[in-house]
């Protein structure tokens, strides 16, 4: 069983306090008119965006007692509409492929259907909402512009919920503007026993392994369960364990396994998870002062200026459709002491 998309999540875990907080500002009188959910890719900041527009969109319902905040069941006439994307005072915009390249982004033309949106009266006499998903993806700055102009005059009686993974990527302007509300990742307990009804498939040891790599966030736990994570992090963890001078003949060979994977996205996988372990080593080394025998040969600044030029590399060749194959024995070769 995995869960529904968050416009259709009718569960929130771990996001009680966010919840509330929430629900106590809309009830006060005094509701923002701009939020900006941060935290991880996939910790639920559009699952409570989504969750919290149809509840305010409902009129405000009581949340029955021991329910998470802001309930609305999945038999509301509200709810249904939502989940099926068909609410006349509810406007949302995700990352889509824009007109140059391949990579999803919010596209300047959805920012401008927002304005409309937001320009008209609502439907249904009560609130409007507007969800922007990973606004870190915008298009540009065309976006964040657009968008500034009803942060900076705000219409009644609506409010904008800005879901992003990467606050500090955003203009100064549209973070001033906004109230911010970050979630913060699950706990190890809470992780498994998610993934336990999500993935009983797994057995106890995968799922353990999944909920570390996805770093206390569900939905990154799910999209590398679909992705073949687990397999993607034991070629991370055979290129740590070949460093300070990876093989050449190695190399070759896991370049080969990634991008051999059937999931187009295994090297965005593959990157993120070889990032992530770069950056967990560095800080327990750091912290504890032990030794790390695949950082062997490079300060800490050099091993931060690698970890950026992998994101950088990552991020080029999912923009450009760039070699993949390429870009792995590029990457492997940027960690190979010569």
């Amino acid at each position: 069983m995995t869960p529904p998309e968050p416009r259709a999540n009718p569960e929130l875990f771990g996001h009680d306090d966010a919840a509330r907080t929430l629900e106590e500002a809309a009830r006060s009188g005094r509701l923002p008119h701009a939020w900006l959910i941060a935290g991880p890719s996939g910790v639920g900041k559009a699952t409570l965006a989504y969750r919290f527009a149809r509840w305010l969109l409902a009129g405000l319902p009581r949340t029955p007692a021991g329910a998470v905040p802001l309930h609305l069941p999945e038999e509301h006439p509200v709810f249904r509409r939502v989940a099926a994307g068909a609410h006349a005072d509810l406007f949302s915009m995700a990352p889509n492929t824009g007109e140059r390249g391949k990579k999803e982004v919010l596209r300047a033309e959805d920012a401008r259907a927002a304005l409309r949106f937001m320009a008209m009266t609502a439907a249904e006499g009560g609130w409007r909402a507007v969800v922007v998903e990973e606004l870190e993806r915008a298009e540009r700055e065309v976006v964040p512009n657009i968008l500034l102009k009803t942060l900076e005059e705000p219409p009644p009686r609506t409010v904008q919920l800005l879901v992003t993974s990467a606050p500090d990527r955003l203009l100064p302007t549209i973070r001033s503007r906004c109230r911010r509300l970050d979630l913060a990742p699950l706990p190890a307990p809470a992780m498994e026993g998610l993934l336990g009804r999500w993935l009983p498939e797994l057995g106890g040891p995968e799922r353990a392994g999944l909920a570390r790599i996805a770093d206390g966030c569900p939905g990154r736990a799910l999209l590398l369960a679909e992705g073949e994570g687990l397999a993607l992090q034991s070629l991370v963890d055979e290129v740590l364990a070949g460093l300070p001078r990876l093989d050449p003949r190695r190399a070759q060979d896991i370049a080969d396994r990634v991008t051999a994977r059937r999931d187009a996205a295994a090297l965005t996988t593959f990157m993120a998870l070889l990032r992530r372990a770069m950056a967990a080593g560095l800080r327990g080394a750091a912290r504890d002062g032990t030794a790390l025998r695949w950082a062997e040969g490079r300060s800490l600044a050099e091993w931060s200026t690698l970890w950026e030029k992998l994101g950088r590399l990552a991020d080029e060749t999912e923009r450009l459709n760039l070699d993949r194959k390429q870009a792995v024995l590029s990457s492997l070769g940027m960690l190979s002491l010569r």
